[in-house]
């Protein structure tokens, strides 16, 4: 099947030509008929199956020009950077089209936000938190939204936005198409779907945990992270097809000393992004990279589900993740489009457990390959790898004298006497030999 084959207008079949695109992917193909129907969809997609398209063509196809200015077409995503590529896509296909798309999303300036809402749009993608802000504020207008998508809903209830979600959901029209895409089902996702959604059909482009076929895969057995280190800088030296490597980590403080450890080698070609990164900075570096200025680019988790760059020729997990779905995301990095992609572990003897974990998930064993025979071991550790002495609470021991009795000991003399009830009477008689009577003047 072709895209001439959907029934797709004009416009949106040049600008895919102008893109290069001439097959649909399987989940384009299945998820374009159900929108057309007016259905509700749940869309169970990995990342690199070409789900951006696979929900934007049908609302595109629908989208109806409106003097009003209002958005149309709702898009809510995880994280900034996936804001800025489903904006781009928008434009992308949207080229032979009069409309305007808006891109929300927190961490920057609100104001220059704030005037392209004022000027109007008809399709508005937004994190969470962004969206939340101006509507509560009155300073935009739902009312008019026809289709609402949520992308990367398990990832976005992962990040603690349940709350933000249903308050928006409960701010939109009653009327409307609701489209959900997730890697996973979990238990909060299905809760969601219960709850807002009309029966949708639910498509799925290939089952939880499969590794995407065009990836190969490998795995090295490595002692520490220095050697982690010096195993990598070793594979970038000896292969130039590294051209495009995209290294995760497991921590920002990992990502900022991996970082200073290549920069020494490979000076003007890394670059690192993670959360504590400016959002300008973050921006930069993924153009960079793209753009090839950058040959290595060191990430945390934040950006696994929303960073499309083409051509990414190694994933590199340089750390494994403690959650094995984010294997599957972190690989599909790369080999996308129907291209081949290669996905390198190092694997400590800690991590063995999530090696197998990620392994059941996928039910497929990661080849291990031997380490090269110059590569250097390091006996260098970082403070997570030092083993921890716990040390004893050292307890003085008390010497007793040997005339200590203990807590229950014999009184001294002179604390033994006996509270005696005093007779007034008596003691006044032997004192004075005769009773003293109370008179006024003693009372």
């Amino acid at each position: 099947m072709t895209f001439e084959d959907l029934n797709l207008n004009k416009p949106l079949q040049n600008a895919l030509t102008d893109l290069g695109f001439s097959r649909p992917t399987p989940i384009q193909q299945k998820v374009f008929s159900v929108m057309m129907a007016g259905k509700d969809v749940c869309g169970i997609a990995q990342t690199g199956t070409g789900k951006t398209l696979a929900y934007l063509l049908p609302s595109l196809r629908q989208f109806q020009f409106s003097k009003d200015r209002v958005p149309q077409l709702l898009i809510i995503v995880p994280t900034r950077e996936l804001v800025v590529q489903v904006v781009e896509a928008v434009q992308e296909l949207s080229k032979y089209l009069t409309l305007t798309v808006v891109g929300l999303y927190g961490g920057v300036n609100i104001k220059p936000q704030l005037a392209e809402v004022e000027k109007g749009m008809d399709v508005l993608v937004s994190t969470p938190g962004r969206l939340i802000d101006l509507s509560i504020k009155g300073l935009l207008k739902t009312k008019s939204i026809k289709r609402l998508v949520i992308d990367e809903v398990d990832e976005m209830l992962n990040l603690g936005f349940r709350t933000q979600l249903e308050t928006i959901l409960d701010l939109l029209p009653a009327r409307r198409q609701n489209l959900l895409f997730s890697a996973t089902l979990t238990d909060e996702v299905e809760a969601l779907i219960e709850t807002y959604f009309n029966n949708p059909v639910r498509i799925e482009a290939a089952p939880v945990g499969t590794p995407l076929e065009n990836i190969r895969q490998s795995a090295y057995e490595v002692p520490n992270f220095y050697t982690k280190v010096n195993l990598l800088e070793a594979l970038l030296f000896q292969d130039a097809a590294m051209s495009r490597v995209l290294v995760f980590v497991a921590t920002k403080e990992l990502a900022n000393v991996l970082y200073d450890q290549l920069l020494k080698e490979f000076p003007d070609q890394v670059g690192v992004i993670h959360s504590n990164k400016e959002q300008n900075f973050r921006f930069n570096a993924v153009r960079q990279f793209q753009d090839g200025t950058f040959r290595i680019l060191i990430a945390t988790d934040i950006i696994a589900r929303g960073l499309d760059i083409a051509e990414v020729s190694h994933v590199i997990n340089f750390d494994l993740p403690d959650v094995p779905e984010n294997y599957i995301h972190r690989i599909g990095r790369t080999g996308r489009a129907d291209k081949d992609g290669i996905a390198i572990a190092f694997v400590t003897e800690k991590q063995q457990e999530q090696k197998t974990a990620i392994e059941t998930l996928m039910n497929y064993p990661i080849p291990v390959m031997p380490l090269p025979k110059s590569l250097e071991i390091s006996d260098e550790l970082i403070e997570e790898e030092k083993p921890k002495i716990r040390m004893k609470n050292a307890v003085e021991k008390i010497h007793l004298s040997d005339t200590f009795g203990g807590a229950f000991h014999e009184k001294a003399e002179k604390n033994k006497k006996v509270n005696v009830r005093r007779d007034h009477a008596k003691e006044m008689m032997k004192k004075y030999g005769k009773p003293i009577k109370k008179t006024r003047k003693n009372n």
